[in-house]
């Protein structure tokens, strides 16, 4: 509790998320541009061999930097909610558990 209320609001900055779930984002796409590269599906090849002049290099590499961003400020942004979730129901728990004693101790 003690480590999240003094870290919550550092948490919740989209740079520090993108840059912490960068690793997970590139877990996606790797395997993607390997897939790509390998050369394992020969009619894709010679379309793209034939189209080596139109901008589809460009395309790929902004769709994994796209797909690289969101999945690394989605996963950390989730998990981040999730957190904050946790910590709010601990803290409505504590502050119920203090009225109650507060309560009986008045009896």
């Amino acid at each position: 509790m003690d480590y999240w209320e003094k870290n919550r609001d550092k948490e919740k900055k989209v740079l520090r998320q993108l840059f912490v779930g960068l690793p997970l984002g590139l877990l996606f796409v790797i395997p993607i541009i390997l897939n790509f590269s390998s050369g394992w599906y020969k009619r894709a090849n010679m379309w793209a061999n034939g189209h080596a002049d139109d901008s589809v290099g460009t395309t790929l590499a902004i769709a994994a930097l796209i797909i690289v961003v969101f999945v690394a400020i989605f996963s950390k942004r989730h998990r981040w909610e999730m957190n904050e979730q946790d910590y709010r129901e601990l803290e409505a728990k504590q502050a119920n558990e203090k009225s109650e004693t507060s309560a009986a101790k008045e009896l």
